[in-house]
């Protein structure tokens, strides 16, 4: 199965979306959910509930979540984490293309990728 991404408050810019979506990206963002100024813990819980990979700049607040996750094991649909101001629209658009084509929505449970890692 294809991955399917739940972008959060930091990574949802409409030039990504809009990119992501006119390339037959699977997405949805916390805004268009109805998520926007709740805790980080209540966007992974929904993405992970929705079978979607969260993508966020917010490396360290998800890395904790992340762990807390598999130490209560809990699941999630994985985390795709970005450094924010580092990357281009383009760049981050195409870095997360390349992880949708390597990795399977299964293979990306319960894992973290950096989009540093897909250059």
């Amino acid at each position: 199965m294809k991955i399917r991404l739940y972008l959060d408050e930091d990574a949802m810019t409409e030039g990504l979306v809009t990119a992501l979506k006119e390339r037959g990206v699977d997405l949805t963002t916390a805004y268009l959910e109805g998520m926007i100024n709740r805790p980080d813990n209540e966007h992974l819980d929904y993405a992970a509930s929705q079978n979607r990979t969260l993508y966020s700049f917010n490396r360290g607040d998800y890395l904790r979540l992340h762990a807390a996750y598999l130490a209560e094991g809990k699941n999630h649909a994985g985390i795709i984490l970005a450094n924010q101001q580092r990357y281009s629209l383009g760049e981050q658009m195409r870095r997360l293309l390349k992880i949708i084509a390597a990795k399977s929505a299964e293979e990306m449970q319960n894992n973290v990728e950096f989009i540093s890692y897909w250059s």
